[in-house]
């Protein structure tokens, strides 16, 4: 058993990965494998080597073409609860001395524990937690004080783990414009997660936030080529595309994003808020999509459907091909949930929108021109005194001139003729 070998680092003393590339190849090579230290030969062809790790991305490729990858995923609720209910309770209470006090915890708070103060794919805190509540029943009984044998919320969270540290993401309430609901994959099992868009006067940008990745930052680029390719169906006006900005923005930004499943929600958020139609807030969805609307299928959807189902979501949209993956969904998981299978985004406009998917923004009404006052009556027009003409002072001089020009011209012609 090899633990944890996503944590191999290499230095100057050497690279446990080149060593184990001789320890893990077939009877080729490591039928005679010689340690560095002993100089002694072993003959590894007959070891049958498990390996464990949280993530292969760090793993060199060469070392992992030699290895066959088997995928266990995370805990769900449910599983945690089993677990809890038969392995760590009756542990804990053997380790803290209570096995013959009959303590027992009521369902409702040992999802308390698993919701609010645990966070990960594995049940480790999850004993914690139950340890540290075991253990101060214990020096409560110790000190001779009287305790109860049935552990629930209130008392739990008021006494023995205190303020919950972890608050999980429900869906919303009520219907809104630029808002949609994705699922997302995580190493601690699924989450839901709310993507929101806003239009606002500008020049054409695209801004996304959030610590997004770059496949996600892609996905947004496709989704957007997409609407506008639709511009004409959604019945947008030519210029609003040039004339606004769309900023995404997915919360909680301190937590890296990245992966194409979220596609169809960005899409779906990015319309909602371009046409002014609101999405049904009691659907999720997840999916990637191509520029010519095509929905493709996705990973982790056994999480990503059970943390919909945590989160009060009843209605998830999921591509089509993705259908083989529900077998490995509680079967009462899927009779409270209602799955819908797409294959383009037609198909999820009608599922996601509330209302039909056409520009129902009003354009801003100009003010008209403003009247010219009415024009004065005749009556009005006689009362009115005439203006006074200012008269030049040069006129006069101007006029005699003319007089004399007309006159000497006059003399001048008759000459010519008695001549």
């Amino acid at each position: 058993m090899l633990d944890e070998i996503d944590k191999l680092s290499s230095d100057i003393h050497g690279d446990p990965a080149s060593a184990l590339l001789e320890v893990l190849d077939p009877p080729e090579q490591n039928y005679s494998f010689s340690d560095h230290y002993l100089e002694v030969p072993f003959d590894l062809s007959k070891v049958f080597f498990i390996t464990t790790a949280n993530t292969v991305q760090s793993i060199p490729p060469a070392l992992l073409d030699r290895m066959e990858i088997i995928e266990f995923p995370g805990y769900i609720e449910e599983e945690k609860l089993e677990i809890a209910r038969q392995f760590l309770i009756p542990e804990q209470l053997e380790e803290n001395g209570l096995q013959d006090k009959s303590i027992e915890f009521t369902e409702d708070a040992l999802r308390l524990i698993i919701k609010s103060y645990t966070y990960e794919a594995g049940v480790r805190n999850l004993e914690r937690m139950i340890g540290a509540v075991l253990r101060k029943t214990a020096r409560k009984l110790a000190e001779g004080e009287a305790i109860e044998k049935l552990i629930t919320p209130p008392e739990l969270v008021e006494e023995r783990l205190g303020p919950v540290e972890f608050f999980p993401i429900t869906a919303e309430l009520q219907d809104e414009v630029g808002m949609a609901t994705a699922v997302a994959w995580t190493e601690n099992g699924g989450e839901i997660m709310q993507i929101e868009v806003l239009v606002m006067p500008g020049k054409g940008n695209l801004q996304i936030t959030g610590q997004v990745g770059e496949i996600m930052q892609e996905s947004a680029q496709a989704a957007l080529s997409y609407i506008k390719s639709k511009a004409e169906n959604f019945q947008i006006p030519d210029s609003l595309f040039e004339e606004t900005d769309v900023h995404i923005h997915v919360p909680e930004g301190s937590i890296p994003k990245d992966g194409p499943s979220a596609g169809i929600t960005m899409a779906i958020a990015m319309t909602s808020a371009v046409l002014g139609v609101p999405t049904r807030h009691e659907v999720a969805m997840t999916g990637e999509i191509t520029l010519r609307g095509r929905i493709l299928p996705v990973g982790g959807v056994r999480e990503k459907v059970l943390a919909a189902h945590r989160a009060g979501i009843t209605t998830i949209l999921l591509p089509t091909k993705n259908q083989k993956d529900l077998i490995e969904v509680p079967a009462p998981v899927l009779e409270q949930l209602r799955i819908v299978f797409v294959e383009h985004m037609d198909e999820v406009l009608k599922e996601a929108l509330a209302g039909e998917a056409i520009y129902a923004k009003k354009p801003k009404e100009t003010p008209p021109p403003p009247r010219h006052p009415p024009r004065p009556t005749k009556n009005k027009m006689a009362q009115r005194t005439p203006p006074t003409k200012q008269r030049h002072p040069n006129r006069g001089i101007t006029k005699v001139l003319i007089q004399v020009i007309k006159k000497s011209t006059v003399l001048c012609c008759a000459f010519f003729i008695s001549r």
